[in-house]
């Protein structure tokens, strides 16, 4: 039934369908109050307006996407710990989920951590770190670059939405038709997914654009392709895979969105269509989106084996070609999804020779990591443990994908637990432990203070015993054949498994509980731990080369690069922190609110598609042109900030590195770190 009002929605839409569902709801909708009564309690609506919501400072929007990330991977982590609590409580009975709802868990799971914890993650460290490392002032966009982070957070927004009203698709995070079409999924679960995933990938398409051109348009002078620190390598690569794959995935959402909204049957076989168009298309994107996830990861391990390991990085060139292969292979594999489709066995044999091709640059990557650290002088801090852990990890996780890379093996597997083991093995080490480390290694940079050292250790430990104990089970549950998305099974062997899965899951639940612990302790104690000089780990590359945290400008006078290690070999040579003669006023963006507009427009057109409330579509739609026509108008585009403004920002900064007392390395996570490194005598 709709009406023109409010289309779909009605009372039916309340998620009062199970207790969980109603607990889970007004947990998030206590959360939002909680968040707004905290903000009016500290006054700050002003400053988040014009500090935050507005601004199109590259830091500030890569900080407010890794904080989108946060929000979405507490979510993510509790539907984690719901679905292993079944499958222990799903042996011989029904347990406390029921199949939909079950199925609507692992929907929700996979989409958040792909789509909104995984690509906001990667893209705020890049926002933040890129352009620092490269001597850029700003991305090329700035104002696209709002938007973009608009896109994605309208997305996010759906997702919660969809917690408090309605149901979430139960089609996996793939959405294979036939199954999402409307014949088998009638109700508007797939709608939020279709929506949500849409407003995800414009933005992420954007980003890739941005990124690109700001790589290729705004190095600092002297700073070649093959000066590039790995970090800006890897954000080259994943901008050009975001160009390429986003829009098959875009198209295929849209695709599927009008077979459902206007009866077009692009994906129906029994009325034209091809389902397998759809799963080609979802795949051209699906594959890359796999080293797109990864190879951010590869760049923050480069940087933190480098920096703790007080070595030049051994094997640069044959890392930034190990890289550039990966990235290109990655379009070549991507039928090794059908292989239990009968498709011809020739065809099989093609694409599990080129998956496996892909574990070459990969041996590479770690080859050239280990001998970094060989005979370095090695600090075990946060950000090594993570990179650490994961070359031994991944290692494993890399040989299980050999598997699964042979046709016959992966026929036997595919369906089975095992997979889902090797896909997280991938993932969590070559994802989540790559940003883990990268937001410790950085956070001193964007907050002018460290991370507590003791709880990141233990949110260190957490994650890898969690890991461990939650995953490594899944190999042995599928090694005996235990099917994955099983909700209720009747094999008694599975069991022990099981439990020992859930335990690792509660660990990886402390994990996250030990994070805020540290954050919250982190910010109490930040006087002592402050490093406003801005080089706390005795960096090697831009970024550390001033402030923490930066200036909007980031760099009074642009730096001149001679090399790799610029600012690591400036120090050595009493170079690194000159006082210019005389400062030139900055041109930088001024503010605007479009992305904030943007953002809460998205959300509201999307939220109003899901349910066909169509009036309100168009009126967004309308709002959305409106918008970027009146800000095509706008001519007060930039704001200046006056030599007088650079000079006093500077003469504080530059007071500090003066007087501040220079540490070894060895106190580096002691609160005699002011972030002044002192050189080693030669």
């Amino acid at each position: 039934m709709t009406s023109f009002l409010f289309g779909k929605l009605g009372y039916g839409a309340l998620p009062f369908y199970s207790a969980i569902a109603t607990v889970a709801a007004s947990m998030v909708v206590l959360g939002a109050i909680g968040v707004v009564a905290f903000i009016t309690y500290l006054r700050g609506w002003k400053a988040l307006w014009t500090d935050w919501l507005t601004s199109v400072d590259h830091k500030r929007i890569g900080i407010m996407y890794i904080v989108v990330s946060f929000v979405m991977l507490a979510r993510a982590l509790a539907e984690a710990m719901l679905m292993r609590a079944q499958q222990v409580a799903g042996y011989q009975s029904p347990g406390f989920l029921p199949p939909e709802h079950f199925a609507q868990l692992f929907t929700t799971h996979g989409t958040i951590m792909i789509f909104f914890m995984a690509m906001p993650f990667l893209i705020g460290l890049y926002n933040f770190v890129m352009p620092l490392q490269i001597g850029a002032r700003d991305v090329s966009y700035p104002l696209m670059n709002s938007v973009s982070l608009a896109f994605t957070t309208a997305g996010a927004m759906l997702m919660m939405v969809s917690l408090c009203i309605g149901k979430f698709s139960t089609g996996g995070w793939s959405g294979y038709p036939p199954y999402t079409e409307l014949a088998f999924s009638p109700d508007v679960g797939v709608d939020y997914w279709i929506w949500a995933l849409t407003l995800s990938s414009i933005g992420n398409t954007m980003t890739g654009v941005n990124f690109a051109v700001t790589i290729y348009k705004k190095r600092a002078p002297g700073m070649h392709l093959f000066r590039m620190p790995l970090f800006a390598w890897t954000a080259l690569c994943v901008s050009i895979l975001m160009i390429f794959a986003m829009p098959p995935l875009t198209v295929a959402t849209l695709m599927l969105a009008m077979d459902r909204y206007l009866d077009m049957h692009f994906f129906t076989n029994t009325d034209g269509g091809n389902m397998m168009n759809y799963i080609n298309m979802f795949w051209l994107f699906g594959h890359p989106e796999v080293y797109i996830l990864i190879l951010p990861a590869f760049g923050v391990y480069s940087e933190t084996v480098s920096t703790f390991s007080s070595k030049t990085l051994y094997g640069y060139t044959s890392l930034v070609w190990a890289t550039i292969s990966i990235a290109v292979l990655s379009f070549t594999v991507w039928l090794h999804h059908f292989f239990t489709m009968g498709q011809n066995g020739n065809v099989n044999a093609v694409f599990g020779i080129a998956t496996m091709l892909i574990a070459i640059p990969t041996g590479v990557k770690i080859f050239n990591w280990t001998l970094t650290m060989f005979r370095g002088r090695i600090r075990m801090t946060v950000p090594m443990l993570y990179a650490s852990a994961f070359m031994i990890l991944f290692a494993i996780g890399g040989s299980t994908g050999v598997m699964l890379a042979n046709p016959g093996f992966d026929y036997q597997a595919h369906n089975t637990l095992f997979l889902v083991a090797h896909f997280h093995n991938m993932l969590i080490p070559g994802l989540l432990f790559g940003m883990l480390s990268g937001y410790h290694y950085w956070f001193p940079k964007a907050f002018g203070f460290r991370l507590h050292e003791g709880w990141g250790r233990t949110t260190f430990w957490c994650w890898c015993l969690g890991f461990i104990f939650a995953f490594m089970p899944l190999y042995a549950l599928g090694a005996l054949g235990m099917p994955r998305r099983s909700q209720e099974y009747f094999e008694g062997a599975y069991l022990p498994y099981a439990i020992v899965a859930m335990f690792g899951a509660l660990i990886i639940g402390f994990a996250m509980v030990a994070m805020i612990v540290q954050l919250y302790v982190s910010i109490k104690d930040r006087a002592a731990t402050n490093v406003f000089v801005g080089d706390p780990w005795d960096g090697r590359t831009l970024e550390w080369s001033v402030s923490a945290p930066p200036p909007e400008y980031n760099f009074a006078i642009l730096p001149e690069v001679g090399g790799r290690d610029t600012f690591f070999a400036d120090k050595r040579h009493g170079r690194a922190y000159r006082i210019p003669q005389h400062y030139e006023p900055i041109e930088m963006p001024a503010n605007s609110p479009l992305g904030f507009i943007v953002c809460v427009d998205m959300g509201v057109t999307g939220f109003a598609l899901t349910w066909h409330i169509w009036w309100l579509t168009i009126g967004g739609l309308l709002v959305f042109a409106i918008a970027i026509i009146a800000r095509s108008f706008n001519r007060h585009t930039k704001r200046i900030i006056s030599t007088a403004e650079i000079r006093e920002t500077e003469k504080r900064w530059i007071e500090a590195f003066q007087f501040e007392p220079a540490i070894p390395v060895e106190d580096e996570v002691t609160n005699l770190n002011r972030g002044l490194a002192r050189i080693p005598a030669e």
